[in-house]
Formats: C-alpha cells, structure tokens, sequence
C-alpha cells in the first residue's frame, strides 16, 4: 500500500519540522507529543512499500532518536 508509505512520510515531515522547534529553550516538553506521533508515523511507513515507506521509516526513525536525545539532554529521560 503506497498510500500508507505517503501518509508516513507526511508524518514524518511534520514530525521532524516539529522536533526542530522543540529544541529551543523551554519547549522540550514538546518531544512528549511528538515522539509519539512519529511512532503512528513509522508505524505506516513499515506497512507502506517501496520508496515512500523507506523515506518514511527514515524520516520517523530520525525524530524519534532527535527526540529521545534532546529529553535525555533535559532530563525528561532517565
């Protein structure tokens, strides 16, 4: 299903947009929101096939670990 790669990658987008504006001071907080929709995102991305479901795993793999590091750089992580 290449719809579901698509609508990964959208998320994935906007989920990395997001944790770009979440590394500024006082709005890590934000990365609790936005971890988790980069997970439903990766989620579609995995049922997705060919190259919009790769960007998308990409996509999501990376603001999920941006997102992890800067709650373990503020300590929203132990």
């Amino acid at each position: 299903m290449i719809v579901f790669g698509i609508i990964g990658t959208i998320i994935g987008i906007i989920c990395l947009i997001l944790t770009a504006v979440a590394f500024l001071p006082l709005l890590g907080w934000f990365n609790w929101l936005i971890i988790p929709i980069a997970v439903i995102g990766l989620i579609f991305g995995i049922l997705g096939r060919k190259n919009a479901g790769l960007v998308a795993i990409i996509l999501c793999s990376a603001a999920i670990i941006i997102g992890v590091f800067r709650l373990a750089l503020g300590g929203g992580v132990i």
